[in-house]
């Protein structure tokens, strides 16, 4: 752990939360497949905490190849049943289809539009959104109009598991939104 720094509430006192928080969580990701795994972890995360899937993070990304889109797209039946009784993972057939979904609408849209992290990036101007209000947990919002707008976008270009709230948990995991709460010592709002 990391002395006596004020966190946002939800860091809670798990070294693994802790690290997420103060090292990933809201820092900007640029990378087209980490940006990929980021998405598809959020939709793992539907229903569930996030820590349940921080915790199970090393075992998604050996069950599911590193994440890497070209291989999850060719799974085929015997994989995702593979899949399904891999009790290092979430172990839910829909969410295991729309990630074989995704990657194949991953895959088009880089297709046509070359990259994905500009594709994502367009929703917020290509750059972090700071809110023009402190953040307090009483005032977090669950989605906002960007992430509505990249919810629709990605559903329009195939993929599954991506509504508005997955949307801004996303944007907020990989810093398109600094949310970090009043009082956390990584807070630069206004």
């Amino acid at each position: 752990m990391t002395g006596d720094l004020a966190r946002c509430f939800w860091a809670g006192e798990s070294e693994q939360m802790i690290a997420y928080h103060d090292h990933e969580w809201g820092v900007p990701v640029q990378d087209d497949r980490e940006l990929f795994e980021r998405l598809l972890l959020e939709g793992f995360q539907a229903g569930l905490s996030w820590r349940t899937i921080l915790h199970k993070r090393e075992n998604f990304r050996a069950a599911f190849d590193g994440f890497v889109p070209q291989k999850i797209a060719v799974y085929d039946e015997a994989k995702i049943a593979a899949l399904l009784q891999d009790p290092g993972i979430v172990r839910n057939r829909l969410k295991i289809d729309g990630a074989v979904h995704n990657a194949r609408a991953y895959l088009r849209l880089i297709g046509e539009h070359g990259s994905f992290s500009d594709w994502l990036w367009q929703f917020v101007g290509h750059q972090t959104i700071v809110p023009n209000k402190p953040r307090t947990l009483e005032n977090m919002p669950s989605s906002t109009p960007e992430a509505e707008a990249m919810s629709k976008a990605l559903k329009q270009a195939g993929f599954t598991f991506v509504g508005p709230t997955i949307c801004y948990a996303f944007m907020q995991s990989v810093g398109m939104v600094d949310d970090h709460v009043v009082g956390c010592f990584k807070y630069r709002g206004p």
